[in-house]
Protein backbone atom coordinates (compact mmCIF):
# COMPACT_ATOMS: atom_id res chain seq x y z
CA UNK A 1 0.00 0.00 0.00
CA UNK A 2 1.61 3.29 -1.09
CA UNK A 3 2.38 5.54 1.87
CA UNK A 4 1.52 2.83 4.39
CA UNK A 5 4.89 2.99 6.08
CA UNK A 6 5.96 6.64 5.96
CA UNK A 7 3.29 7.94 8.29
CA UNK A 8 5.01 10.90 9.94
CA UNK A 9 6.43 12.31 6.70
CA UNK A 10 3.39 11.97 4.45
CA UNK A 11 1.97 15.28 3.16
CA UNK A 12 -1.40 14.58 4.77
CA UNK A 13 0.11 13.86 8.19
CA UNK A 14 2.39 16.90 8.06
CA UNK A 15 -0.43 19.21 7.00
CA UNK A 16 -2.54 18.01 9.93
CA UNK A 17 0.01 19.08 12.56
CA UNK A 18 -0.80 22.12 14.67
CA UNK A 19 1.56 24.01 16.98
CA UNK A 20 0.72 25.95 20.12
CA UNK A 21 2.27 29.22 21.25
CA UNK A 22 4.92 27.62 23.44
CA UNK A 23 6.06 25.33 20.62
CA UNK A 24 6.31 28.26 18.21
CA UNK A 25 8.29 30.27 20.77
CA UNK A 26 10.69 27.33 21.27
CA UNK A 27 11.26 27.03 17.52
CA UNK A 28 11.91 30.77 17.27
CA UNK A 29 14.43 30.59 20.11
CA UNK A 30 16.32 27.73 18.45
CA UNK A 31 16.35 29.71 15.20
CA UNK A 32 17.77 32.76 16.97
CA UNK A 33 20.52 30.72 18.59
CA UNK A 34 21.34 29.14 15.24
CA UNK A 35 21.64 32.60 13.69
CA UNK A 36 24.31 33.60 16.22
CA UNK A 37 26.34 30.41 15.81
CA UNK A 38 28.26 31.61 12.77
CA UNK A 39 29.73 34.48 14.76
CA UNK A 40 31.24 32.07 17.25
CA UNK A 41 32.44 29.73 14.49
CA UNK A 42 34.51 32.50 12.92
CA UNK A 43 35.69 34.32 16.06
CA UNK A 44 36.34 31.54 18.60
CA UNK A 45 38.12 28.69 16.76
CA UNK A 46 40.31 27.74 19.74
CA UNK A 47 37.37 27.56 22.11
CA UNK A 48 35.42 25.48 19.61
CA UNK A 49 38.31 23.04 19.18
CA UNK A 50 38.27 22.28 22.91
CA UNK A 51 34.50 21.93 23.00
CA UNK A 52 34.55 19.61 20.02
CA UNK A 53 37.00 17.20 21.69
CA UNK A 54 34.84 17.05 24.81
CA UNK A 55 31.68 16.53 22.72
CA UNK A 56 33.18 13.60 20.80
CA UNK A 57 34.18 11.88 24.04
CA UNK A 58 30.79 12.49 25.66
CA UNK A 59 28.82 11.47 22.58
CA UNK A 60 30.72 8.20 22.22
CA UNK A 61 30.27 7.40 25.91
CA UNK A 62 26.63 8.46 26.32
CA UNK A 63 25.20 6.98 23.13
CA UNK A 64 26.68 3.59 23.97
CA UNK A 65 25.79 3.81 27.66
CA UNK A 66 22.14 4.40 26.70
CA UNK A 67 22.30 0.87 25.23
CA UNK A 68 24.08 -0.60 28.26
CA UNK A 69 27.56 -0.55 26.68
CA UNK A 70 30.14 0.63 29.23
CA UNK A 71 33.95 0.58 29.34
CA UNK A 72 36.50 1.81 31.89
CA UNK A 73 37.23 5.56 31.77
CA UNK A 74 40.88 5.18 30.84
CA UNK A 75 40.00 2.78 28.03
CA UNK A 76 37.24 5.08 26.78
CA UNK A 77 39.67 7.96 26.43
CA UNK A 78 42.26 5.80 24.65
CA UNK A 79 39.65 4.41 22.27
CA UNK A 80 38.10 7.82 21.59
CA UNK A 81 41.43 9.31 20.50
CA UNK A 82 42.36 6.15 18.57
CA UNK A 83 45.23 5.42 20.95
CA UNK A 84 44.21 1.80 21.53
CA UNK A 85 42.70 -1.17 19.72
CA UNK A 86 39.41 -2.62 20.98
CA UNK A 87 39.84 -5.77 23.11
CA UNK A 88 36.24 -6.71 24.01
CA UNK A 89 32.77 -6.56 22.50
CA UNK A 90 31.99 -3.37 24.42
CA UNK A 91 35.20 -1.77 23.21
CA UNK A 92 34.43 -2.87 19.64
CA UNK A 93 31.09 -1.10 19.88
CA UNK A 94 32.73 2.03 21.30
CA UNK A 95 35.32 2.08 18.51
CA UNK A 96 32.67 1.58 15.84
CA UNK A 97 30.60 4.48 17.16
CA UNK A 98 33.72 6.64 17.29
CA UNK A 99 34.43 5.99 13.60
CA UNK A 100 30.79 6.46 12.54
CA UNK A 101 30.62 9.72 14.50
CA UNK A 102 33.79 10.95 12.78
CA UNK A 103 32.15 10.24 9.41
CA UNK A 104 29.01 12.13 10.42
CA UNK A 105 31.17 15.09 11.44
CA UNK A 106 32.55 15.32 7.92
CA UNK A 107 30.86 17.77 5.50
CA UNK A 108 27.24 16.60 5.64
CA UNK A 109 26.39 17.50 2.06
CA UNK A 110 28.41 14.48 0.92
CA UNK A 111 26.03 12.12 2.76
CA UNK A 112 22.47 12.60 1.46
CA UNK A 113 19.83 10.68 3.40
CA UNK A 114 19.35 7.41 1.50
CA UNK A 115 19.11 3.67 2.06
CA UNK A 116 22.70 3.17 0.94
CA UNK A 117 24.02 5.87 3.27
CA UNK A 118 22.16 4.36 6.24
CA UNK A 119 23.57 0.91 5.50
CA UNK A 120 27.07 2.35 5.04
CA UNK A 121 26.87 4.08 8.42
CA UNK A 122 25.63 0.90 10.11
CA UNK A 123 28.45 -1.10 8.51
CA UNK A 124 30.95 1.35 9.99
CA UNK A 125 29.26 1.05 13.38
CA UNK A 126 29.94 -2.70 13.25
CA UNK A 127 33.33 -2.68 11.52
CA UNK A 128 35.13 -4.11 14.58
CA UNK A 129 32.43 -6.66 15.42
CA UNK A 130 32.50 -10.37 14.44
CA UNK A 131 29.13 -10.04 12.71
CA UNK A 132 29.02 -7.60 9.78
CA UNK A 133 26.72 -4.59 9.75
CA UNK A 134 25.06 -2.81 6.86
CA UNK A 135 22.21 -5.29 6.26
CA UNK A 136 18.51 -4.95 7.02
CA UNK A 137 17.18 -7.30 9.70
CA UNK A 138 16.46 -10.86 8.61
CA UNK A 139 13.88 -11.58 11.33
CA UNK A 140 11.33 -9.58 13.29
CA UNK A 141 12.67 -7.65 16.29
CA UNK A 142 9.73 -6.85 18.53
CA UNK A 143 10.57 -4.51 21.42
CA UNK A 144 9.85 -6.43 24.62
CA UNK A 145 9.88 -4.98 28.13
CA UNK A 146 11.04 -7.47 30.77
CA UNK A 147 9.86 -7.14 34.38
CA UNK A 148 11.66 -8.17 37.60
CA UNK A 149 9.16 -11.00 38.14
CA UNK A 150 10.32 -12.56 34.84
CA UNK A 151 7.13 -11.54 33.05
CA UNK A 152 7.29 -9.46 29.88
CA UNK A 153 5.11 -7.36 27.64
CA UNK A 154 5.24 -6.03 24.11
CA UNK A 155 6.22 -2.36 24.10
CA UNK A 156 6.19 -1.91 20.33
CA UNK A 157 6.04 -4.09 17.25
CA UNK A 158 8.30 -2.61 14.56
CA UNK A 159 7.81 -3.17 10.84
CA UNK A 160 8.12 -6.84 9.90
CA UNK A 161 11.46 -7.96 8.47
CA UNK A 162 10.09 -8.76 5.01
CA UNK A 163 8.61 -5.24 4.74
CA UNK A 164 11.73 -3.44 5.98
CA UNK A 165 13.38 -2.80 2.58
CA UNK A 166 10.17 -1.18 1.32
CA UNK A 167 9.76 0.76 4.56
CA UNK A 168 13.28 2.18 4.38
CA UNK A 169 12.81 3.07 0.73
CA UNK A 170 9.65 4.97 1.61
CA UNK A 171 11.30 6.64 4.59
CA UNK A 172 14.27 7.89 2.55
CA UNK A 173 12.05 8.96 -0.33
CA UNK A 174 9.48 10.59 1.93
CA UNK A 175 12.11 12.58 3.79
CA UNK A 176 13.74 13.75 0.54
CA UNK A 177 10.41 14.92 -0.87
CA UNK A 178 9.36 16.60 2.37
CA UNK A 179 12.63 18.55 2.66
CA UNK A 180 12.96 19.47 -1.01
CA UNK A 181 9.36 20.72 -1.22
CA UNK A 182 9.44 22.38 2.22
CA UNK A 183 6.41 20.53 3.55
CA UNK A 184 7.45 21.50 7.10
CA UNK A 185 10.26 23.18 9.00
CA UNK A 186 13.46 21.08 9.19
CA UNK A 187 13.09 21.10 12.99
CA UNK A 188 9.85 19.19 12.47
CA UNK A 189 11.04 16.89 9.68
CA UNK A 190 14.28 15.74 11.38
CA UNK A 191 12.74 14.41 14.63
CA UNK A 192 9.81 12.88 12.71
CA UNK A 193 12.25 11.09 10.40
CA UNK A 194 14.07 9.72 13.45
CA UNK A 195 10.78 8.60 15.02
CA UNK A 196 9.83 6.72 11.85
CA UNK A 197 13.30 5.18 11.63
CA UNK A 198 12.92 3.79 15.14
CA UNK A 199 9.40 2.54 14.40
CA UNK A 200 10.76 0.62 11.41
CA UNK A 201 13.74 -0.59 13.53
CA UNK A 202 15.49 -1.76 10.35
CA UNK A 203 18.52 -3.50 11.88
CA UNK A 204 18.85 -6.53 14.12
CA UNK A 205 20.94 -4.41 16.51
CA UNK A 206 22.26 -0.86 16.78
CA UNK A 207 19.03 0.99 15.94
CA UNK A 208 19.26 3.38 18.90
CA UNK A 209 22.84 4.40 18.18
CA UNK A 210 22.04 4.73 14.47
CA UNK A 211 19.09 7.00 15.30
CA UNK A 212 21.37 9.32 17.28
CA UNK A 213 24.00 9.38 14.53
CA UNK A 214 21.33 10.17 11.94
CA UNK A 215 19.94 12.89 14.20
CA UNK A 216 23.29 14.68 14.12
CA UNK A 217 23.74 14.16 10.38
CA UNK A 218 20.31 15.53 9.45
CA UNK A 219 20.66 18.50 11.78
CA UNK A 220 24.07 19.31 10.27
CA UNK A 221 22.56 19.21 6.78
CA UNK A 222 20.17 21.97 7.85
CA UNK A 223 23.01 23.96 9.46
CA UNK A 224 22.12 23.14 13.04
CA UNK A 225 25.70 22.38 14.03
CA UNK A 226 25.51 22.65 17.82
CA UNK A 227 25.92 18.85 18.18
CA UNK A 228 29.54 19.17 17.08
CA UNK A 229 30.35 21.15 20.23
CA UNK A 230 27.73 20.20 22.82
CA UNK A 231 26.94 16.47 22.99
CA UNK A 232 23.28 15.87 22.20
CA UNK A 233 23.81 12.23 23.19
CA UNK A 234 24.86 13.36 26.66
CA UNK A 235 21.73 15.50 26.95
CA UNK A 236 19.61 12.53 25.84
CA UNK A 237 21.29 10.34 28.44
CA UNK A 238 20.90 12.89 31.23
CA UNK A 239 17.16 12.94 30.49
CA UNK A 240 16.90 9.33 29.38
CA UNK A 241 13.60 8.64 31.13
CA UNK A 242 11.93 11.39 29.10
CA UNK A 243 13.87 10.41 25.98
CA UNK A 244 12.60 6.83 25.98
CA UNK A 245 9.15 7.68 27.33
CA UNK A 246 8.33 10.30 24.68
CA UNK A 247 9.54 8.00 21.90
CA UNK A 248 7.33 5.22 23.23
CA UNK A 249 4.27 7.44 23.66
CA UNK A 250 4.63 9.00 20.21
CA UNK A 251 5.00 5.59 18.55
CA UNK A 252 1.63 4.34 19.81
CA UNK A 253 -0.77 4.05 16.86
CA UNK A 254 2.07 4.61 14.37
CA UNK A 255 1.15 1.64 12.17
CA UNK A 256 -2.32 3.13 11.66
CA UNK A 257 -1.02 6.67 11.18
CA UNK A 258 -2.86 7.77 14.32
CA UNK A 259 0.12 8.48 16.55
CA UNK A 260 0.60 11.70 18.54
CA UNK A 261 4.04 13.13 17.73
CA UNK A 262 3.79 16.11 20.08
CA UNK A 263 5.48 14.48 23.11
CA UNK A 264 8.52 13.51 21.04
CA UNK A 265 8.69 16.88 19.25
CA UNK A 266 8.48 18.79 22.54
CA UNK A 267 11.22 16.67 24.08
CA UNK A 268 13.48 16.92 21.01
CA UNK A 269 13.13 20.69 20.75
CA UNK A 270 13.76 21.07 24.48
CA UNK A 271 16.98 19.05 24.22
CA UNK A 272 18.14 21.07 21.22
CA UNK A 273 17.35 24.35 22.98
CA UNK A 274 19.32 23.22 26.03
CA UNK A 275 22.31 22.39 23.81
CA UNK A 276 22.21 25.85 22.22
CA UNK A 277 22.02 27.54 25.61
CA UNK A 278 25.02 25.54 26.86
CA UNK A 279 26.92 26.39 23.70
CA UNK A 280 26.31 30.12 23.99
CA UNK A 281 27.13 30.13 27.70
CA UNK A 282 30.42 28.31 27.19
CA UNK A 283 31.64 30.08 24.06
CA UNK A 284 30.10 33.41 24.97
CA UNK A 285 32.14 33.64 28.15
CA UNK A 286 35.34 33.10 26.19
CA UNK A 287 34.26 35.42 23.37
CA UNK A 288 33.62 38.24 25.85
CA UNK A 289 37.14 37.91 27.21
CA UNK A 290 36.14 36.04 30.35
CA UNK A 291 38.17 32.90 29.74
CA UNK A 292 39.77 33.43 33.16
CA UNK A 293 36.53 32.10 34.67
CA UNK A 294 37.37 28.62 33.46
CA UNK A 295 40.81 28.90 35.06
CA UNK A 296 39.24 29.96 38.38
CA UNK A 297 36.96 26.91 38.35
CA UNK A 298 39.80 24.59 37.38
CA UNK A 299 42.09 25.90 40.11
CA UNK A 300 39.34 25.54 42.71
CA UNK A 301 38.78 21.92 41.69
CA UNK A 302 42.49 21.13 41.80
CA UNK A 303 42.61 22.31 45.43
CA UNK A 304 39.99 19.78 46.49
CA UNK A 305 41.18 16.65 48.28
CA UNK A 306 37.73 15.47 49.39
CA UNK A 307 34.67 14.70 47.21
CA UNK A 308 32.80 17.86 46.19
CA UNK A 309 29.56 18.88 44.48
CA UNK A 310 28.81 21.38 41.71
CA UNK A 311 27.26 23.63 44.36
CA UNK A 312 30.51 23.58 46.33
CA UNK A 313 32.40 24.93 43.32
CA UNK A 314 29.68 27.48 42.55
CA UNK A 315 29.83 28.81 46.11
CA UNK A 316 33.62 29.05 45.94
CA UNK A 317 33.51 30.86 42.59
CA UNK A 318 30.83 33.59 42.85
CA UNK A 319 29.74 35.12 39.57
CA UNK A 320 30.42 31.97 37.53
CA UNK A 321 27.44 30.15 36.04
CA UNK A 322 26.60 26.49 36.65
CA UNK A 323 26.96 25.78 32.92
CA UNK A 324 30.56 27.04 33.01
CA UNK A 325 31.29 24.88 36.08
CA UNK A 326 29.82 21.87 34.27
CA UNK A 327 31.93 22.58 31.17
CA UNK A 328 35.15 22.61 33.21
CA UNK A 329 34.09 19.46 35.08
CA UNK A 330 33.46 17.63 31.81
CA UNK A 331 36.78 18.79 30.38
CA UNK A 332 38.69 17.63 33.45
CA UNK A 333 36.79 14.34 33.43
CA UNK A 334 37.83 13.79 29.80
CA UNK A 335 41.44 14.50 30.83
CA UNK A 336 41.22 11.85 33.55
CA UNK A 337 41.78 14.33 36.38
CA UNK A 338 38.42 13.91 38.12
CA UNK A 339 35.54 11.42 38.10
CA UNK A 340 31.92 11.47 39.32
CA UNK A 341 31.07 9.39 42.37
CA UNK A 342 27.34 9.13 41.65
CA UNK A 343 24.45 10.37 39.52
CA UNK A 344 21.55 12.76 39.98
CA UNK A 345 21.24 15.88 42.11
CA UNK A 346 23.31 14.44 44.94
CA UNK A 347 26.21 13.44 42.69
CA UNK A 348 29.69 14.40 43.77
CA UNK A 349 33.10 14.53 42.12
CA UNK A 350 36.54 13.57 43.30
CA UNK A 351 40.15 14.03 42.25
CA UNK A 352 41.88 10.98 40.80
CA UNK A 353 45.33 10.15 42.09
CA UNK A 354 46.53 9.63 38.54
CA UNK A 355 45.29 13.05 37.47
CA UNK A 356 48.02 15.55 36.71
CA UNK A 357 48.12 18.98 38.29
CA UNK A 358 48.91 21.63 35.80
Amino acid sequence: MVGYLMHSLSPDFLSSLRYDGLQMATLRSIGEYQGKQQLYFTQSPEALSGLRKIAVMESTESSNRLEGVVVAKDRLKSLAIKNASPKSRSEQEIAGYRDALALVHEPAEHMPFSENMIMQLHAMLYRYMPQPGGHWKASNNDIIEKHPDSSSQMRFQPVAAHLTPMAMGELAGGYTVATSTHLADPLVLVPLCILDFLCVHPFADGNGRMARLLTLLLLYQHEYAVGRYISLERIFEESKESYFETLEVSSQGWHEGKHDVRPWLNYFWGALLRAHKEFEECVGDIERGRGAKGDRVRNEILKRTMPFSISDIENACPGISRDMVRLVLRAMKAEGIIAPTGKGRGAQWQRLLSGSIE
